[in-house]
């Protein structure tokens, strides 16, 4: 079976799908959305991340570093990023774990017995494993491979992407996956370009392909303060998903700030830390667009 770089795996997900789910988060994305919850995996390669809270600035990582530019003891957060070559040698020595390598290299094989360990809950709950990111279409081979081994072994599944990718991929997993989970965050060409780095076009096209060859899909929604909550980018998204077949149910994600402290450890500048998460009454309204046209519509 295939391999690919995996960078986590979490247990015991209940908002990836139904039931009680397993999420393998593989790493690499082509988007680059300015409120991305999972920044690190953005980046198709291992990264160093640096936790600042539990630096003791003791400065064995720059003592062991092959390619820090300056042994300073005194400034252990200098731009690791910048030279990092990811040899671990920080991180196997950091007495606090202040540095960790996210991402790592697994086969097939081991991803599928780690969540295979919680085939008792997926039965009982209706759940199953959702292959997340990162956009997990960006490791094309390793995910078919695993979504066939799943299916193989009994185990629902889910594919949670953003739709950016050759239209060929989709058609390959479409018959694998029991579920899609895609991501849809606005109609408008320019803004979709402006908010995450790349057009919509593709996206759209998809989307399109996905619904007239599979009949499971949820349309997740990111509810941007903004960005993309006026009624009529939301309209313009509801009168397209209307004459699309297919999908079962649509959720609004309201915004979260959860996602600031993995730029940080990332040494990214969040940008949009000014934002405010919007609350149920103003979530409440935007659910009418969808919902006036027979969508089960769900916040969350």
């Amino acid at each position: 079976m295939a391999d690919g770089i995996v960078s986590n795996i979490q247990k015991f997900s209940l908002h990836d799908g139904p039931g009680i789910r397993t999420t393998v988060f593989l790493k690499g994305c082509p988007l680059r959305c300015e409120w991305c919850h999972n920044p690190e995996s953005q980046s198709a390669e291992p990264e160093l991340i640096f936790m600042e809270n539990r630096c003791i600035r003791c400065g064995t990582c720059l003592t062991v570093c092959p390619e820090a530019p300056e042994k300073k003891a005194e400034n252990p957060s200098f731009e690791f990023a910048r030279y990092c070559r990811r040899c671990g040698k920080c991180v196997d020595n950091c007495p606090t774990t202040a540095r960790q390598i996210i991402g790592q290299r697994m086969s097939g094989d081991e991803v599928v017995d780690a969540v295979a360990r919680d085939r008792i809950f997926y039965d009982q709950s209706g759940g199953g494993v959702t292959f997340s990111g990162g956009e997990p279409l960006h490791q094309i081979d390793f995910l078919a491979a695993l979504l066939q081994t799943c299916r193989e072994r009994g185990m629902h599944t889910a594919v949670d992407t953003c739709g950016y990718c050759p239209g060929k991929h989709i058609m390959r997993i479409a018959a694998l996956a029991d579920l899609f989970l895609f991501d849809l965050k606005l109609m408008d060409g320019e803004k979709h370009l402006r908010w995450t780095g790349v057009s919509n076009q593709l996206i759209l096209k998809n989307l399109q392909t996905l619904c007239q060859h599979h009949d499971h899909i949820w349309l997740r929604i990111p509810i941007i303060p903004g960005v993309n909550d006026d009624p009529q980018e939301l309209e313009s998204m509801a009168a397209f998903l209307a004459r699309l077949s297919g999908i079962r149910q649509i959720n609004l994600l309201p915004y979260h700030k959860m996602s600031i402290q993995k730029h940080h450890r990332l040494g990214r500048k969040y940008r949009l830390a000014h934002l405010d998460p919007p609350g149920r009454d103003s979530m409440e309204p935007l659910t009418r667009a969808f919902t006036a046209r027979g969508f089960h519509t769900v916040i969350g």
